[in-house]
């Protein structure tokens, strides 16, 4: 029988990392090891709370949301209908359809520490007055729902869900589910109608989720590092978590490093950090080359240069540099890719990833990739840049949602920091068009060798 002790009341060390501390313990998964680390005590203080106090904790806190345009994750939950009278069940969903290039931080926190996503979960729907709460997880990590869904099966074994949690009076269903691998469903309302069982398609809003969202009902969804993040809250208070990060950014948060980089992976930090500290962490870029672009929150944001090493990487700094901070996925490429190739290689996944509900992404992507491809192999000519750069405008801005956005920002940013490396690649007097760097040194995505 798995016993939660009360806590020490000594506060846990403010810095990070804080949720990938233990990621290097023996089964760090298991309930049992998860409980020794103070695991369910955030749960516990948070039901000692009444739910409008728990909303207003997260509030104070200044938790934003790690899925991608930073949203308060307080404020979110208090757009929530509140009272006695809920004439419709409330939800929770918790978006972990982690698709986009260059993100891989979901994915390790599910697999090494379940049970921090599943008392995060709770403590919300406690938060919001919801009865059932749903993981949609992307389908093809099989290893990561197995994952989940034994740690729900433990915290169902032990009382920490179900009927009664912890003698509260509260109670909570928690379903792992299983998505069938398309990108828009990333898009929280397209994941809402892939949940009901449809075709996953954004929705249009208003009404937005808060008041018509899961079968119609009120509905957060959150990314599972905000989620995975409160707990943490919970137990030690917004003193501590405002210690980290920056004033408008507080707490700490996970940062993706790929690509050309010698030790990639997840970086714990306080938000705030420059990617050139990050860098002296991962060992800097891989040995006799240098930083050409990057990415501050995957393929969907604009790309940032070596000019912006010192940019802070909180919401407001990446946003003062022209770019979004995103879902931190920080893809590095060094001075031997192709930008040109490595554009076209995006523009190709948001074109076989448009769901093909509204005409400029559906439309507009298809011929951003014929663009482009002329363009990279040489066929193209001075006239394709401007119809490149307007048909990427007849996009975004004018989708349905923001996969229309995403797909022109590695083009629109491309072109502001590296148009001499498209003009490089049309014919002239001087011989035939192409790519002028080395296929064998940097492949269509950057290239590894």
């Amino acid at each position: 029988m798995i016993v939660i002790d009360q806590p020490s009341g000594e506060h846990e060390p403010a810095e990070a990392p804080v949720l990938s501390r233990h990621w290097t313990d023996d089964e760090p998964w298991l309930l049992r090891n998860y409980v020794r680390r103070n695991g369910y005590q955030g749960l516990k203080s948070a039901l000692r709370l009444s739910p409008a106090e728990v909303i207003e904790l997260v509030k104070a806190s200044g938790l934003r949301g790690r899925g991608g345009a930073g949203f308060p994750v307080g404020l979110k939950w208090s757009f929530i209908p509140q009272g006695e009278e809920r004439p419709k069940p409330h939800y929770l969903v918790v978006n972990a359809d982690e698709s986009e290039p260059g993100t891989c931080k979901d994915m390790p926190l599910m697999l090494m520490t379940p049970h921090t996503l599943v008392e995060g979960a709770i403590i919300a729907a406690y938060a919001i007055g919801a009865r059932h709460a749903f993981i949609y997880v992307r389908g093809e990590v099989a290893s990561v729902i197995r994952r989940m869904r034994g740690a729900v099966d433990e915290a169902y074994e032990a009382g920490l869900l179900g009927r009664n949690i912890f003698g509260s009076g509260f109670s909570l269903d928690l379903v792992i589910h299983a998505g069938a691998g398309a990108y828009i469903c990333g898009e929280e309302t397209a994941l809402l109608d892939s949940l009901e069982g449809r075709r996953g398609q954004p929705r249009l809003r208003p009404p937005f989720p808060a008041t018509e969202g899961l079968y119609a009902s009120p509905t957060v969804v959150n990314n599972v590092e905000s989620i995975a993040s409160v707990p943490a809250i919970a137990r030690n208070g917004v003193d501590w978590f405002r210690s980290m990060g920056t004033e408008k950014s507080p707490g700490f948060t996970l940062y993706s490093l790929s690509g050309h980089v010698s030790r990639p992976g997840q970086y714990e930090a306080p938000l705030g950090v420059t990617l050139r500290e990050l860098l002296d962490r991962a060992g800097g870029i891989r040995a006799g080359h240098s930083l050409k672009f990057w990415t501050p929150g995957g393929s969907s944001t604009p790309m940032l240069t070596d000019q912006h090493l010192d940019v802070p990487l909180d919401y407001e700094g990446v946003a003062e540099a022209g770019s979004m901070l995103g879902t931190k996925a920080l893809q590095l490429f060094d001075d031997t890719t192709c930008v040109v190739r490595a554009v076209l290689r995006w523009t190709e996944f948001y074109k076989h990833e448009s769901c093909g509900k509204c005409t400029p992404c559906r439309e507009g992507t298809y011929w951003l990739v014929h663009i482009m491809r002329r363009l990279e192999d040489g066929t193209g000519s001075l006239a394709d840049l401007d119809l490149l750069a307007e048909t990427t405008g007849n996009v975004v801005g004018k989708s349905f949602c923001a996969l229309g956005d995403g797909s022109g920002s590695p083009i629109t940013s491309s072109l502001q920091y590296f148009r001499d490396e498209y003009l490089a690649h049309l014919p002239s007097d001087d011989g035939p068009g192409g790519c002028p760097f080395d296929p064998a040194r940097s492949t269509a995505f950057g290239g590894l060798r």
